[in-house]
């Protein structure tokens, strides 16, 4: 199960439980349509109480990374577990966004609504 919420120009996911190839198409759609209409997003992804993703999910990762590999500007990853941190570091591979783990939320959006550009 996921809970979305969005502001302009950035849209904030968290996962509760199994990440499902359902709830993953539920943040495609909403990150397709503020792309469309604003332009560059950066992502928040709360996966503190993300139990686990079916394999379906990680493939269609890759493919939507790989689609909007322009499209986001940062990308934020909220997580203390290692292999989340790992597949943050390897989910770099397929955008131009900056990645960062944190384990703090606010430093997380503290950084991803720096006006900054990110490095690149």
């Amino acid at each position: 199960m996921i809970t979305t919420d969005h502001r302009p120009n950035l849209v904030a996911v968290a996962v509760f439980g199994e990440f499902t190839l359902a709830d993953y198409k539920e943040f495609e759609e909403l990150v397709n349509y503020k792309i469309q209409f604003e332009g560059p997003v950066s992502l928040l992804f709360d996966l503190r109480e993300m139990a686990g993703f079916t394999l379906d999910v990680a493939w269609e990762e890759i493919r939507f990374s790989r689609k909007h590999a322009h499209d986001f500007r940062r990308i934020a990853v909220l997580t203390q577990d290692q292999w989340l941190t790992w597949s943050a570091w390897i989910s770099q591979l397929f955008v131009e966004a900056e990645v960062l783990v944190f384990d703090d939320e606010a430093e997380a959006r503290a950084w991803l609504e720096t006006t900054e550009e990110p490095a690149r």
